[in-house]
């Protein structure tokens, strides 16, 4: 699913994230079955995040979308799985224009 936001430098740190003309997709790299739902750095060019939710019935995602919804400061609803429902490596589409959301994207990064 390509942005239509062309010709963007991507500093270091927002390589796991790609403006959209609806806001951002993430790529991101999950790992269900952890003590504790958090971010766990950069794996090449996605964000590893580690999920405490099993990954039966689609519970890990559930919890990585809310998670990421409260992290960013967004409504739930804002976030939605793109690709990889059954899968580790994930792409998630963030809704939103604030001007503020890259910094909170960046924040995701530097909190793990």
């Amino acid at each position: 699913m390509p942005g239509c936001c062309k010709g963007e430098v991507v500093a270091e740190g927002e390589a796991f994230f790609q403006p959209t003309c609806q806001g951002f997709l993430l790529r991101l790299q999950v790992v269900p079955g952890a003590a504790r739902t958090e971010v766990a750095g950069l794996l090449g060019d996605r964000l590893k995040v580690r999920v405490a939710a099993p990954p039966e019935k689609g519970a890990a995602n559930q919890v990585l979308l809310a998670f990421l919804a409260q992290r960013l400061k967004i409504p739930k609803q804002a976030v939605r799985l793109c690709s990889g429902a059954g899968s580790r490596a994930k792409v998630v589409a963030v809704d939103g224009l604030d001007p503020d959301l890259r910094r909170r994207l960046q924040a995701l990064l530097n909190s793990g």
